[in-house]
């Protein structure tokens, strides 16, 4: 989380925690200055965690009003490891915390 905050500051952005009154979670909201966010899943990377993962960023994104918001920008599972970033077939970026940069 340090790290992500570090990042975000690059980016004129901020970090938060989201849960709301049904206890739906995500580990962090990326959200610039200028309207944009991003949500954002923390996993160790195994292939469970990265598919809770998914699922949980899906179920979230859906339930945002969007004649009240904006879509998030992004949806993304933060992993510790690895050597490259990609995105998945519905579109989630998986990313290794080594592959942020400004």
């Amino acid at each position: 989380m340090r790290d992500l905050r570090v990042y975000a500051e690059a980016l004129d952005a901020s970090v938060y925690h989201f849960r709301d009154k049904n206890e739906l979670e995500c580990d962090a909201v990326l959200h610039r200055r200028d309207g944009r966010y991003g949500l954002i899943e923390i996993k160790l990377g195994s292939a469970k965690g990265i598919e809770d993962g998914a699922k949980t960023l899906t179920t979230l994104a859906d339930k945002i009003d969007t004649n009240a918001m904006h879509s998030p920008s992004f949806l993304m599972i933060l992993t510790p490891s690895g050597d490259f970033a990609y995105r998945r077939d519905d579109g989630i970026l998986v990313v290794p915390v080594g592959c942020l940069k400004p």
